[in-house]
Parts: C-alpha cells; structure tokens; sequence
C-alpha cells in the first residue's frame, strides 16, 4: 500500500524546515538533501503534485527572502561595527559565516 504524503503547506513547509535544519548542523549533505527531496516527491501522488510544487515554491521564496534579510542585517551590523573600531577580523569572520550558511541553503528542487 503507498504511503499517503500530505501536500498541505504547514505540512510542506515542516518538511523543508527539517531538512535546511539537517543541513545547517551537518546532519545531511547537499546531495542527501537533493535525494531526501527527490524520494519525498516521487511519493507525491501526480494528481497532487501542482499544489504540493505551488505551496514548495511558496515556502523556497519565504525562504530565500528570510535568508536575504538576516544576510542584510549581518552586513548592516558589519557595517555599524566597522564605524564603531571594532576588530575587522570578527566583522570577517561573521560575514564569512552568513555567506557561507545563505551559500549552503540553497535548496534546489
């Protein structure tokens, strides 16, 4: 019997939570993300697909926008750091981190 998998959007969006998650703290890799997300969608059945991909996209764009604001933060607090003489190598340090954590999540269907 094929399992049922729930295209609802609390239901997508916990799914794609987990797996940033798993992904930030080294439980997963790129490529076991990419599988995890191949094997979930081939559970999908093909009549509920366009949802479930309308309700992916929304949550990957929600996403994208809340990485984009916590990367400008960063940048505005390296920004006021730098003006207030704090060490330059951890104002580095700290960009280094939130580019490479925003290079790091970006998903892929």
């Amino acid at each position: 019997m094929p399992q049922e998998i729930s295209v609802s959007y609390q239901a997508i969006k916990s799914k794609v939570y987990r797996l940033i998650d798993a992904l930030v703290v080294g439980e997963k890799t790129e490529a076991e993300v990419q599988e995890s997300i191949r094997r979930w969608w081939e559970l999908i059945h093909p009549a509920d697909r366009p949802i479930a991909r309308k309700y992916l996209l929304i949550v990957l764009e929600r996403s994208s926008l809340a990485l984009d604001a916590v990367e400008e933060g960063m940048m505005q607090a390296a920004q006021n750091a730098v003006s207030s003489h704090h060490e330059p190598s951890k104002v580095l340090k700290m960009v280094g981190r939130v580019v490479k954590q925003t290079a790091l999540s970006s998903p892929t269907i």
